[in-house]
């Protein structure tokens, strides 16, 4: 069950959530008559085309904004056709765009994503898709923003926790699934641990513990949380105006530097500090004909 267009970027009530993670992935398939439709913005510059459409994923283009809504059932499990249309939505967006804002039809966000493959060359290729997407929403061209209005399990966790910035409900849950099934989620451990440490690492994926929105937040696996359920989608559009009022480019140039000094040492980080603050003053000179102050 979807929001109405006129409920979009308005806080809103939160319908509950899913107490179970979807029992048959391999067969669970898109089953809203909405599944796919893609919205246009009339008058607009810029417009997503038919072939970014996919069953689940609703686009939509409001302003700087692509909208990108999940909604596939009560699970909202993500699909390798999901994946991939994110992935070059993140890495060629519509012109004028800045921002991707992902969200999900309630009750939950996202329980976890398809898993259709059963040999080597077909596991192989699932998992380099959502490796691919998880490397688009640190590194694609535009700032990512996650609205959890529910619960998130496993590859769902990932989609909150790796956009730039995640806000959540209080009531939402959090965890991870696969050792439930004997399986060690590694493309979740390849980020997991930077967020959060690695012994939360470790109990959150070994265990398969469950956390509520506050201690998400506290933990670092999302942003911020909302004081309320129903002031999440207030918080969100709120925050996203605050990136669209900023510098597009310093913001580019924070994101750059935030990826290319992680895991360096001192005095990597501390040398590209310096040739990234010389040439983007330079830039800015350049571009403002000398009006930057010397700071």
């Amino acid at each position: 069950m979807g929001r109405r267009p006129e409920q979009r970027h308005r806080a809103g009530g939160r319908l509950g959530v899913l107490q179970g993670v979807h029992r048959d992935p391999i067969g669970h398939g898109a089953d809203s008559p909405r599944s796919g439709r893609l919205v246009r913005r009339a008058g607009g510059e810029t417009e997503l085309t038919e072939q970014r459409a996919v069953d689940g994923l609703h686009l939509e283009v409001d302003g700087g904004v692509v909208v990108a809504t999940i909604d596939r059932g009560e699970a909202n499990l993500v699909s390798m056709e999901m994946c991939g249309a994110l992935t070059d939505l993140l890495f060629d967006p519509p012109a004028g765009t800045r921002v991707l804002h992902l969200r999900a039809a309630p009750p939950v966000f996202c329980l976890g994503r398809d898993r259709g493959a059963t040999d080597e060359d077909g596991l192989r290729v699932e998992a380099e898709t959502l490796v691919a997407l998880n490397r688009a929403l640190r590194e694609g061209r535009l700032l990512t923003v996650a609205e959890v209005g529910g619960d998130a399990a496993g590859y769902g966790v990932g989609l909150a926790a790796l956009c730039d910035l995640s806000f959540t409900a209080p009531s939402a849950r959090f965890w991870f699934p696969e050792v439930d099934a004997g399986l060690a989620p590694t493309v979740v451990l390849a980020w997991l641990p930077s967020l959060v440490s690695r012994t939360h690492a470790f109990r959150l994926t070994a265990t398969g513990a469950r956390v509520d929105g506050r201690e998400a937040a506290r933990l670092g696996l999302v942003t911020a949380v909302a004081e309320r359920d129903e002031d999440l989608s207030a918080l969100v559009t709120a925050e996203i105006g605050r990136l669209l009022s900023r510098s597009e480019h310093a913001q580019s140039e924070i994101r750059s530097f935030l990826r290319d000094s992680a895991g360096a040492d001192a005095e990597t980080v501390d040398r590209l500090a310096v040739d990234r603050l010389v040439a983007n003053s330079l830039f800015l000179r350049r571009v403002a004909g000398g009006e930057l102050a010397d700071r």
